[in-house]
C-alpha cells in the first residue's frame, strides 16, 4: 500500500524540497521519461505534460501529513514549496524505495528554472517524432515562452546528460 506515494516522497526527499507545482510535475514526467518507476499518467496540458494522479496524490500526501504545502505569496502569484515532513521521512524509512541514481538526476532537475523544465519535458513528450517536428512543435505549442533553437539543443544535450545519471540509455 501507498507504494507509488513513497515514491514520490522519495522524489521530495532527494532533492530536499521542490519549489513550484509546475516544477514538481516536470521533475516528475522528466524521471518517469528516464525508466524511473513512476506511475502517474500524463496528457499534454497547457505547461507541457501534466498528471491528475500526481496532483492527487500530492494532496493526500500533505492530507496524511508525510509532505508539507507551504503557499507563499511572490508577487503578484501564490508559490508552492514541498518538503518532506518528520513522520514523512519515518514512514520512508520503513518502507525503503529503490531507485539507484535518482538523487543525482532530481536534484541537477531541481536547479533547474520551471520554464526550462517545461521545454525539457515538452521534448520528451514528442519524442516519437524527428527532431525538426519537435522544434515546430514548440514554436507553436509554446509560441508565449519565446524558446529558441539553442535552447531547443539544450534540452535535447540536458536529456543526454539525464540519461547518463541515469544510466539510462
Amino acid at each position: 500500500m501507498l507504494k507509488d506515494h513513497a515514491k514520490l516522497m522519495n522524489a521530495i526527499e532527494a532533492t530536499g524540497e521542490i519549489i513550484g507545482r509546475k516544477k514538481l510535475q516536470k521533475i516528475i514526467y522528466i524521471a518517469k521519461k528516464l525508466s524511473f518507476p513512476f506511475q502517474e499518467r500524463f496528457q499534454f496540458h497547457f505547461y507541457g505534460p501534466y498528471s491528475e494522479e500526481l496532483t492527487l496524490r500530492i494532496e493526500e500526501l500533505c492530507n496524511i501529513g508525510f509532505i508539507e504545502e507551504v503557499k507563499e505569496k511572490k508577487g503578484g502569484y501564490f508559490q508552492y514549496r514541498y518538503t518532506l515532513t518528520d513522520t514523512g521521512k519515518e514512514f520512508l524509512s520503513l518502507n525503503e524505495v529503490e531507485m539507484p541514481h535518482i538523487k543525482d538526476c532530481l536534484t541537477d532537475m531541481n536547479e533547474q528554472s520551471a520554464r526550462f523544465l517545461e521545454l525539457v519535458s515538452t521534448v520528451l513528450f514528442f519524442d516519437n517524432l524527428p527532431r525538426a517536428e519537435v522544434a515546430e512543435k514548440i514554436f507553436t505549442l509554446k509560441s508565449k515562452q519565446r524558446y529558441t533553437e539553442d535552447e531547443i539543443d539544450e534540452a535535447y544535450s540536458y536529456i543526454e546528460s539525464l540519461k547518463n545519471k541515469a544510466k539510462t540509455h
